[in-house]
């Protein structure tokens, strides 16, 4: 076999692995899958009266393409804390002295969470057509709604790889990827970022989380998209790259 063919094959091998940990070990998975689904409803049936009577719309359509980013943002813990919890093992060094491609264990966590974001959004989204979410998006528009979520996702693994690896140990790395998590509240997620003061609309608007929830909110409810899509496309490049770049380095660096 070639040795792209092995790298293939060792990927595989780790993500066989991390789904397996996710199966015996389910209440990180399930915490992960499930507190933003909880937000979701708390921030719709809390928030929505009030803001209903406000905007004149039905706000779970407003909120529910903005929570969803919730999932990529929860998973860079996860992955923090499974690259920690790895390292502090000692299975990180048993990895480097066997024949394996040096990438596929990193590549492994990222497509593993990949895979539990996406089972994840399903449900959100599902959750949110039964409180009342009703996009207009058709067939193409769906797809490339769940493409941008994995791209997302993707990037911000990488990013959470790093941070695990710069973590002396898995609580540590636990907090780590915090400001991730935040980020998503302090976009156009939850409310325009018109209605924010000065200070903070100008981070709003300049943060990626804006222009990935407004390119999914297009999509899927048929508002405009104009230059966030692009915006996206650009922010998903750079951090997966920025992460990766970093990711390798580091892993490198402590070989």
């Amino acid at each position: 076999m070639t040795t792209p063919t092995y790298a293939l094959t060792d990927t595989m091998t780790m993500l066989r692995r991390n789904i397996t940990h996710a199966k015996r070990y389910p209440s990180m998975t399930f915490s992960i899958i499930v507190m933003p689904i909880v937000l979701l409803v708390v921030f719709n049936y809390v928030f929505g009266g009030a803001l209903e009577k406000s905007s004149g719309g039905n706000y779970i359509d407003y909120l529910a393409p903005g929570m969803l980013l919730l999932l990529p943002a929860y998973m860079t813990v996860s992955v923090a804390v499974s690259i920690a919890t790895d390292s502090s093992k000692g299975i990180v060094n048993r990895f480097r002295v066997m024949a394996i491609s040096q990438s596929s264990m990193l590549t492994g966590h990222v497509l593993g969470a990949l895979l539990q974001a996406l089972a994840g959004m399903i449900a959100m989204t599902a959750v949110a057509l039964l409180m009342g979410f009703r996009p207009n998006a058709n067939v193409v528009e769906w797809l490339a709604a769940f493409g941008l979520l994995a791209f997302v996702t993707f990037a911000f693994c990488w990013l959470a790889i790093a941070l695990g690896l710069l973590s002396p140990n898995p609580e540590s790395a636990s907090n780590a990827p915090f400001p991730i998590v935040l980020m998503p509240f302090l976009g156009s997620g939850l409310v325009a970022t018109d209605t924010m003061p000065v200070g903070l609309r100008q981070f709003a608007e300049y943060q990626p989380f804006t222009p990935i929830t407004e390119t999914l909110r297009g999509l899927l409810m048929g508002t405009g998209i104009g230059a966030n899509g692009w915006i996206s496309l650009a922010w998903c490049v750079a951090i997966a790259t920025g992460g990766f770049l970093w990711s390798v380095r580091l892993s490198t660096r402590s070989a």
